[in-house]
Formats: structure tokens, C-alpha cells, sequence
């Protein structure tokens, strides 16, 4: 299991930092993916029933040449670490529950742009951080 604790203080901490705004309402994506869409499905299914927004699931090619379907659960919600942490344990175990990888959470810099230092973001992903 991962060390959620650690990457959720890290990630909050980077973000406040960087001038995020604490009390913004933040949309945590929680990220799944897996070789067989119907199992993927299957999990898309219940993370909706449990009140996810859940996207549209994708195929991607990796750069091995292996490909796989990915989609994220989706929820608006305060930046409070012991949320997060319960959400990514429960999901970590659901997505098992179902055969599918759980592959972290990521969300995006709330606030005035102009205190933010996007040098070390992806150019498609300016202010999304993601683990």
C-alpha cells in the first residue's frame, strides 16, 4: 500500500506553499486504469453509486507499446489531509476489490496565478499536481 499520509501532507503543503488557496472548494481526481475495460466498468459503476463524478474512460498507449483504459473519480472538496488519506485507503481497496490498479490522487493550484511558480509543472498540466 502506498504511503498516502506522506504524499497527501507533501501534496498540501507544495500547494499552500506555492500560494494555493486553503479554503477553496478542490477537485481531488482519483485515478484508475486497467487492461479490461469491463472490470474498469464495473468499478466506474460503483464509485458513482458512492457519489464520484466519474469521466469517460480512455485507452492510452504507454511507451512499451502496452495499452490500458484509464478514467478518474472526481469529487469537490476541501484540501483537508485526513479526507483525502481515507479516500485514497478506500478507494486503494475498492479498485482491488475489482482487479483494477489504483494509481493515486491529483488536483489543481486554487487561487491568484500570479503566486504560483508553474516552472517545475508538465506544459499540459500547469497547475495539476498528481501522484
Amino acid at each position: 500500500m502506498e504511503n498516502w499520509q506522506e504524499f497527501t501532507e507533501e501534496t498540501i503543503n507544495a500547494l499552500l506553499e506555492d500560494g494555493s488557496d486553503p479554503d477553496a472548494e478542490y477537485t481531488i481526481e482519483h485515478h484508475f486504469y486497467d487492461k479490461d475495460f469491463a472490470k474498469l466498468e464495473k468499478l466506474a459503476v460503483a464509485l458513482f453509486k458512492l457519489g464520484y463524478e466519474v469521466t469517460d474512460a480512455e485507452e492510452v498507449e504507454f511507451e512499451e507499446g502496452d495499452s490500458a483504459w484509464v478514467f478518474d473519480a472526481i469529487r469537490e472538496q476541501s484540501l483537508v489531509t485526513e479526507t483525502i488519506i481515507a479516500d485514497a485507503i478506500k478507494l486503494e481497496a475498492l479498485a482491488k476489490k475489482y482487479g483494477v490498479e489504483y494509481d493515486g490522487w491529483g488536483t489543481y493550484f486554487e487561487g491568484d496565478a500570479a503566486d504560483y511558480n508553474d516552472d517545475d509543472m508538465d506544459d499540459n498540466d500547469e497547475d495539476f499536481i498528481s501522484h
